[in-house]
């Protein structure tokens, strides 16, 4: 069974983090293991509190980790603090981890700024160099390439630029457009995966999901424009199961393909 690790925050709705990630590990049939950065009070209406675990505690994860169940690929999710981010940098540098994902959580659906700009500057500085593929939304996008983004050419510009900035592909996420939920893979030339656009206004942890997607089809061999593809496909159906939990932005079901009870 191949296997996939993730670095990131927990979601005690379920519907983000860590906890989306592994049902997404485990509904592509690979081994999902974690490390955990912060624990997240939130549900469907908002996030209530964040404690960030001591970054000598996450290098202890990652050790236990990397020197028994070697992982196929890595999706890093939520770094809240420059020191948890220097920590991750070197424990992944360290075991010269493969197909790395990250999911750069620095502006929520909403255009709130999660991130302090020091700690925005250790993501960018230290992870994204090690990062196979990044999957920034257009907030996220704005704030790396410097400029609004208002279609689509824009994110050709955009795409391009972080490209150049950064030496990692990025998929550059649409849904954040009007009519639209084409996104854009650019690695040296750019790609465009079409997308239909689902009715549904509950989206609590697309982000999380769609990037963990992508560590899955890595860690199960999957060239990169293959691996969005599927991983993009993954979504679609989940957002289209139309499950709705919770007062506010509920989450996806993960388990769409093999949930008995529906």
């Amino acid at each position: 069974m191949k296997t996939t690790l993730t670095i990131a925050g927990s979601d005690s709705s379920g519907g983000a983090g860590i906890q989306a990630d592994l049902k997404t590990f485990a509904a592509h049939g690979v081994f999902g293991m974690s490390a955990i950065t912060s624990v997240t009070s939130q549900n469907t209406q908002g996030v209530f509190g964040v404690f960030d675990i001591p970054s000598d505690t996450v290098a202890s994860q990652l050790d236990a980790v990397f020197t028994d169940i070697f992982p196929d690929s890595v999706k890093i999710g939520m770094v809240s603090s420059t020191e948890i981010a220097k920590t991750i940098a070197r424990k992944l540098t360290e075991y010269n981890a493969k197909n790395i994902v990250l999911d750069p959580v620095m502006v929520s659906t909403s255009g709130h700024t999660l991130l302090r700009p020091d700690a925005i500057d250790a993501l960018t500085s230290l992870l994204f160099p090690l990062a196979y593929i990044i999957t920034p939304n257009l907030y996220e996008a704005q704030i790396l390439c410097g400029f609004e983004i208002r279609n689509e050419i824009d994110m050709e510009r955009a795409a391009e630029n972080i490209y150049n900035k950064y030496n990692s592909a990025v998929l550059l996420k649409g849904g954040h457009l009007a009519n639209t939920s084409n996104d854009l893979l650019y690695s040296g030339s750019a790609e465009w995966f079409k997308g239909e656009r689902i009715n549904n206004p509950n989206t609590h942890g697309t982000g999380c999901t769609l990037s963990s997607a992508i560590a899955a089809n890595l860690a199960i061999d999957c060239d990169m424009k293959t691996a969005v593809k599927n991983a993009k496909s993954y979504i679609t159906g989940a957002l289209s199961d139309m499950l709705d939990l919770g007062k506010g932005s509920g989450p996806l079901n993960h388990m769409y393909k093999i949930n008995p009870n529906r």
